[in-house]
């Protein structure tokens, strides 16, 4: 009886939103936005961006219900598919990992700047131009690392390597690096 009484609401449901009801938009929101939530918070865990997600992912399906297809299967599954896979495009976008890539930095870099030091500017020991003294393969990691400032995985994924070459090449390079001092 209560599976008959839920294809009855999801049916409802689905005819208000393809009748581009506002009420029917409304009680999508209040009946799913929740679980949908929960499966956004589990690939992108900032907060913030789960529920730009949500909003984005809410959109979709208010568009795309056109394409819903009772016979294949809920509702709830074809949203949530929706909601995962633009979880996953957010997570995979470029502007996620540009934030995710300038989040780390400390936030007290702009105080070491103004400090204008002579022994952290690298420039002045000159540590970019010996690092340029080392094999090609090493100063490419150290360079994207350390001076530009991709992740280990990152510089993994750009340069086509496997993450535990790009950690070992960075121990070599620092290990030669530390005979010139």
């Amino acid at each position: 009886m209560r599976a008959k009484r839920q294809l009855l609401i999801e049916s409802e449901l689905t005819n208000s939103l393809k009748n581009r009801s506002e009420m029917g938009f409304q009680l999508l929101y209040t009946y799913y936005s929740a679980a949908l939530f929960g499966v956004i918070i589990k690939i992108i865990p900032d907060k913030d961006i789960a529920e730009d997600v949500l909003q984005e992912g809410m959109i979709k399906i208010w568009g795309g219900i056109d394409s819903y297809c009772p016979a294949k299967g809920r509702l709830f599954t074809w949203m949530r598919n929706i909601i995962k896979n633009t979880a996953i495009d957010t997570l995979k976008s470029k502007q996620y990992r540009d934030r995710n890539r300038t989040d780390d930095i400390d936030p007290n870099i702009g105080v070491l700047d103004g400090m204008k030091s002579d022994t952290l500017n690298t420039d002045i020991i000159g540590l970019h131009q010996l690092t340029e003294k080392l094999g090609k393969e090493y100063f490419e990691v150290l360079d994207m690392v350390y001076f530009t400032g991709y992740t280990h995985v990152e510089a993994a994924e750009i340069l086509g390597i496997s993450l535990g070459t790009v950690k070992m090449r960075i121990k070599i390079a620092i290990k030669e690096l530390r005979k010139f001092f």
